[in-house]
């Protein structure tokens, strides 16, 4: 596996509501640091917490783009993406919801693993141009 279906499968779990699959992806002190802020380490807190969110409510299905992915060492990679949310009910990506992915990656036991997933609200404050670019760039094939 490469790191970029490293990342691609986390997307995927989240879509899937698979609390499971999604934390399996991370290492055993992985951590998560979620679009509000909250941060969760380890591999069962991070099942434990997104297996309560996702019992406790909806959660819209991420629609994520690569924009790279930076190599640190042999078994280090760092993966830089963007992703947006398009709300139940709706059919347009809610630019509330854009976000900027960074994905520390390390190549543990024969495979990629999560070690650090930070998801940022993507604000751009005063700059709507840039909420723009990114649902363009989301809505693009």
């Amino acid at each position: 596996m490469m790191v970029e279906d490293l990342y691609q499968q986390m997307i995927d779990a989240w879509n899937k509501r698979d609390a499971n699959a999604f934390a399996e992806l991370f290492t055993l002190d992985g951590e998560a640091v979620g679009f509000d802020g909250t941060a969760h380490t380890g591999r069962g807190k991070i099942h434990e917490e997104l297996k309560a969110s996702f019992a406790s409510h909806p959660t819209p299905p991420y629609t994520g783009k690569l924009q790279g992915v930076t190599t640190v060492t042999t078994d280090v990679a760092i993966v830089r993406a963007i992703a947006g949310m398009i709300p139940p009910g709706k059919t347009e990506f809610d630019p509330k919801l854009h976000a900027i992915q960074r994905m520390t990656a390390v190549f543990r036991g024969g495979d990629w693993r999560i070690a650090l997933l930070q998801t940022t609200p993507a604000r751009f404050d005063n700059r709507p141009e840039e909420l723009a670019k990114i649902t363009a760039e989301l809505k693009a094939p």
